[in-house]
């Protein structure tokens, strides 16, 4: 599959039935691949006319979670198993997986933060372009998922975008919930218009996506709740037969203001003190502040300005000013 507008080519043939493998040839010329592409894999299991599904993992390269649970998935199923097709791409943002890096190292760009992307732009633009302009328009449903990577950890929660087409929201949500996990995010007013969803809304095509722990491990309970989520997804699309046990209702939060999260002041230590999945009220102590390297410094003590429930903290322990320590969002009620 090849595309006129994109400088990307498909090596799988997505209208054939069965188990397909191959890449989506990403051509960028430097030092280490001058005159080659850089390999992104593509899994297709294909059969009947039912609805076709994306799933990708590995949008950020040092998110493990989901990559791990999409190929259990894929050696799971069969394509005799389907009524219509599921498009796998474990590690979409290939160059950044491979290296084990939240952003590209082709370029130095966030893959979430480039689409629509661009035909003609740098290797991070050009994938954005095609996924949004080549795959998107073929697909019923998008599952994207996540963790906090390196970085940060985050409470399980599955996310979608209050779409403005209220018809378009009640399949996201219904896709989200279908999931089964505790917390639901709702992406609102502070959606990010260059991300996968912005994109999926775009398009029109129902998606959700998930927050699946992180650290830069793979944790094996939460790979474990997002394989069976990715089932019971699968199921509620008509794709696959899977028995579940209904869930029950979430938790449903969404970020107020980016000025509720708790940042670093300065560089140093951060000695936490605070979880992903507490509640925290105003003047609850987040942790201290320490400067190894200038022992004669005093530490200080950070506390939460507001009230709210921390989505995600900090997994790294030395710290730069301005870098995200605890994600406070707010718990919200939410039409579905």
């Amino acid at each position: 599959m090849s595309n006129h507008n994109s400088r990307l080519s498909l090596a799988v043939d997505l209208s054939q039935p069965g188990r397909q493998i191959g890449d989506l040839m990403l051509r960028w010329s430097d030092n280490t691949n001058p005159l080659g592409y850089h390999p992104i894999p593509v899994i297709s299991l294909k059969r009947g006319g039912g609805p076709v599904v994306l799933i990708v993992g590995g949008t950020h390269g040092d998110e493990f979670e989901g990559p791990a649970a999409i190929m259990r998935l894929i050696n799971l199923l069969d394509p005799s198993m389907l009524n219509g097709q599921i498009i796998a791409m474990p590690g979409l943002n290939a160059p950044a997986f491979q290296s084990s890096e939240r952003v590209s190292p082709l370029d130095g760009v966030n893959l979430n933060r480039a689409f629509p992307g661009d035909p003609d732009g740098g290797p991070t633009a050009m994938l954005a372009h095609f996924v949004e302009t080549e795959i998107l328009p073929l697909c019923d449903a998008v599952i994207d998922l996540h963790s906090g990577g390196k970085a940060s950890v985050f409470a399980t929660c599955a996310l979608a975008t209050r779409a403005k087409d209220t018809a378009l929201r009640a399949k996201n949500y219904a896709l989200a919930r279908a999931f089964g996990l505790p917390i639901f995010w709702v992406l609102g007013a502070n959606n990010d218009n260059r991300s996968l969803n912005a994109a999926a809304e775009r398009a029109g095509v129902p998606m959700m996506a998930a927050e699946l722990g992180g650290g830069g491990g793979v944790d094996p309970y939460i790979t474990d709740q997002a394989e069976e989520g990715l089932l019971r997804c699968l199921e509620h699309l008509g794709v696959i037969a899977h028995e579940a046990p209904p869930s029950d209702t979430p938790k449903f939060v969404e970020i107020g203001s980016p000025l509720q999260s708790l940042y670093a002041t300065s560089d140093g230590l951060f000695d936490r003190m605070i979880c992903a999945g507490q509640t925290v009220q105003s003047g609850d102590l987040a942790g201290s502040f320490h400067f190894p390297m200038d022992p004669s410094r005093p530490s200080m003590t950070l506390k939460f300005s507001e009230p709210g429930f921390i989505l995600a903290h900090c997994a790294r322990g030395l710290v730069r000013r301005g870098e995200l320590l605890a994600l406070v969002v707010n718990t919200i009620f939410e039409e579905t």
